[in-house]
């Protein structure tokens, strides 16, 4: 018996050991690597009115804003971001390089599937709800109302329209 309780705590120190736990070992703190881990580990909390909102990338039809809470859309890693979407905002057909996750904080967005427009076809998401579209998948929203909606993603993000004249980075200067 003695026996028993002895190996049971032998092998609960040796797997509560941080080399065989798999822990990094311990970094200076005034490592590069040490310094990466702190800014990564950072606690963030915003208020809505701590929020800093910008014109949306050119990807996006004009008039949204958006808002980076966490991350760099542009880079390798999570993001979250908010966008505000104007009354009367669409977003044609298109796909993302990544899983899209969407939740609406205010406002009501309608999100379809396919490559061409039918708001017959549409879903109605209202605050609080949430979805989630596949990596690749054709869809397409828009509102009737002034909308808040948060993404969070792997980035580095992007967004493909099926249609390359529903791109608005395709617009000439001229006619914009």
């Amino acid at each position: 018996m003695k026996r028993h309780w002895l190996a049971l705590a032998a092998f609960a120190l040796l797997i509560s050991s941080p080399a065989l736990a798999g822990d990094p070992p311990a970094a200076t703190a005034s490592s590069p690597a040490a310094a990466a881990v702190s800014a990564a580990m950072e606690h963030v909390a915003y208020s809505p009115s701590d929020l800093k909102w910008a014109d949306a990338p050119a990807g996006l039809p004009k008039g949204a804003k958006v808002a980076v809470l966490h991350g760099d859309p542009a880079a390798p890693g999570i993001f979250a971001m908010r966008i505000q979407l104007p009354a009367n905002y669409k977003v044609k057909p298109h796909f993302h390089p990544a899983d899209e996750n969407v939740t609406v904080i205010s406002g009501d967005l309608y999100m379809a599937m396919g490559d061409s427009w039918d708001e017959s076809k549409g879903h109605k998401l209202v605050p609080g709800a949430y979805s989630m579209m596949p990596k690749g998948s054709h869809h397409y929203a828009w509102t009737k109302e002034p909308t808040v909606i948060q993404i969070h993603a792997i980035g580095p993000w992007g967004i493909t329209y099926i249609n390359a004249a529903d791109d608005p980075r395709n617009v000439k200067e001229a006619s914009k």
